[in-house]
């Protein structure tokens, strides 16, 4: 066991499209952020095992011993191919005090700690004796990943602590990740966390939290975008809560009702996201100013399937409508029903402080610049909370500036700062050292 403080982190999402038609086979396209989650590891008293999760007011300890007599009930099976089965929730539910049916982030993420937990070190090895904080700027709800990163983060702490995985930081290295192999058993272990708190998820987002980058994802199939261009979006939370699994629930049951009507929304939804792949792929060896007329209309497009799947809400079609009247482009991004949604910018066009005048029209909007403060700190608050800028807590929130979604920099370019989908400043999951 090291006896330095370890910090483990992954992005969070964006998905351009292919929001639900993905749950049922169809592809989708997914970009990181450059907004993150970080797990803060470091050795513990010897037979207690902590979790620390201020973002959602979450504080647990729990003697070692007992977690080993519940591991012996509920996690015999444990394996990254076996879904949780009902019978080893409700027994953690109850064990953690947590009632049944219930939604609350606080609820779910607990659940899915001490699943996690106890099925890899069923497998694995023995239950830790650590500390673990973990902190996000990350809003939760808001579908940009935060319940997948906060699984990507944990699987790799966990089976790092177990044995499964190495410890690939060295000393004197600032930052350091997994191999290909390991990242793998990694995403694996995430997605099971997802299933604990979305019930039905479709892997993209733990994919994402894994591996970065921009990437094209199908039925679990995992393929990084190498050539794809810079773009500008506007990132914008509405604000109103949601429950992702509520919302796919949803869209399942409108499916089998109306089968007929409800598949072939699907299919072009699934077109939508082929041939933009399609469009951003030619961008870089083509350029030309007919492509991002094409890009506005395939967010139009994917933003009326959304709406007919029942994902919309009147947060988004104002945004949408507030959007279309200065001659842009937005459609919501996740599972929808609120949380965040993205516009599309034209380059060179649209400066902070113009998108601030005809965004106050949705009422009470916010504009900055985002600020990456999330960083390890001593003292009792652990990693700190919601970093970007505390306009995460008031009001509308929006995020303006370039947006990559190359995998590496133009040559002859340097960074650019603000929100970058799936660039060199939105790196996949990674290790460091905390002091």
């Amino acid at each position: 066991m090291w006896t330095r403080e370890l910090v483990v982190s992954a992005p969070g999402k964006v998905i351009l499209h292919g929001e639900h038609a993905v749950v049922l086979g169809k592809v989708a396209l997914a970009v990181a952020l450059d907004l993150r989650t970080f797990l803060r590891l470091r050795p513990g008293a010897e037979g207690r095992l902590s979790v620390s999760l201020p973002g959602v007011g979450v504080r647990r300890s729990w003697d070692t011993p007992d977690l080993r007599a519940l591991r012996e009930r509920i996690a015999a099976d444990g394996d990254e191919s076996k879904s949780p089965s009902v019978e080893q929730l409700d027994a953690l539910r109850e064990f953690a005090g947590i009632a049944a049916g219930a939604s609350a982030p606080d609820s779910l993420a607990t659940l899915a700690f001490l699943y996690m937990c106890l099925a890899i070190s069923a497998k694995y090895g023995d239950v830790p004796s650590v500390d673990i904080v973990v902190c996000s700027e990350l809003p939760t709800g808001a579908g940009l990943g935060s319940s997948a990163a906060y699984a990507v983060c944990l699987a790799a702490a966990l089976l790092m602590l177990c044995g499964a995985i190495s410890c690939p930081l060295q000393e004197g290295e600032s930052t350091a990740r997994w191999t290909e192999e390991e990242l793998t058993l990694i995403n694996s272990w995430a997605f099971r966390g997802e299933q604990v708190i979305h019930g039905n998820p479709s892997g993209v987002d733990n994919a994402v939290g894994t591996w970065g980058g921009a990437l094209r994802y199908q039925a679990g199939k995992i393929t990084p975008l190498k050539r794809v261009p810079t773009l500008r979006i506007l990132l914008t939370n509405t604000k109103v809560p949601r429950s992702t699994k509520i919302l796919v629930a949803g869209v399942k049951e409108k499916i089998l009702k109306f089968p007929a009507i409800m598949n072939p929304v699907l299919d072009s939804i699934d077109a939508i996201s082929q041939e933009c792949q399609s469009v951003l792929e030619a961008m870089p060896a083509n350029p030309s100013a007919e492509h991002y007329p094409v890009l506005e209309e395939f967010f139009d497009i994917n933003q009326h399937h959304l709406n007919v799947l029942g994902v919309g809400h009147p947060s988004l079609d104002r945004l949408c409508q507030v959007t279309a009247s200065h001659s842009l482009h937005s459609k919501l991004t996740g599972a929808g029903g609120g949380g965040c949604g993205i516009t599309l910018l034209p380059p060179g066009q649209y400066s902070p402080l113009g998108i601030f005048l005809f965004l106050t029209a949705l009422g009470g909007g916010q504009v900055w610049e985002q600020r990456n403060h999330c960083q390890p700190c001593s003292g009792s608050g652990g990693m700190g909370g919601m970093c970007p800028s505390t306009a995460w807590h008031c009001g509308l929130q929006c995020v303006i500036q370039s947006v990559h979604l190359c995998v590496s920099a133009p040559e002859g370019t340097g960074p650019v700062p603000g929100a970058v989908f799936g660039g060199a400043m939105a790196p996949s999951l990674s290790l460091q050292w905390l002091s």
